[in-house]
């Protein structure tokens, strides 16, 4: 590796590869054993979707337990779900879900998928969720709403 720019030529051992740096500085993956359960995630983050979903949550308040992709699809989902709602006329209001049971397998360290489901007054509600282990703590990088 070359030496920066006016810099002596035995200082070179001293600086990183881009590549060193950017790899120290990404997401660190997270064994299952250092993380908390994932139950209590599960049951809050469908709470907070089915909310979002309803109109009276906002996404941003589930960022950070969201990956990407998963904020994404949400993001789209809560904004055809307000048009709807627009369209009819109908006012968002809290949703009165209660969980029936939760379901998780763990098919890699540090990842876990799960299903909760959710019964309402007019309907019952299945939220599929992958949990992966990033940097200490869980993140949803899938969602799914049936």
């Amino acid at each position: 590796m070359a030496p920066p720019p006016g810099g002596a030529p035995g200082a070179a051992s001293r600086y990183g590869s881009a590549l060193d740096v950017a790899e120290y500085f990404a997401p660190q993956r997270t064994s299952t054993d250092a993380l908390p359960a994932p139950e209590p995630l599960l049951k809050n983050l469908t709470i907070g979707v089915l909310e979002v979903l309803a109109g009276v949550r906002e996404v941003d308040q589930l960022a950070r337990w969201l990956g990407e992709d998963a904020f994404r699809a949400l993001v789209t989902r809560a904004n055809l779900s307000a048009r709807a709602r627009n369209a009819r006329g109908v006012t968002p209001a809290r949703p009165a879900y209660r969980i029936l049971s939760t379901h998780t397998t763990s098919p890699a360290d540090g990842v876990v998928e799960g299903v909760v489901i959710t019964a309402g007054p007019a309907r019952t509600r299945a939220v599929a969720v992958r949990l992966e282990g990033w940097d200490g703590r869980w993140r949803a990088t899938s969602l799914g709403l049936l």
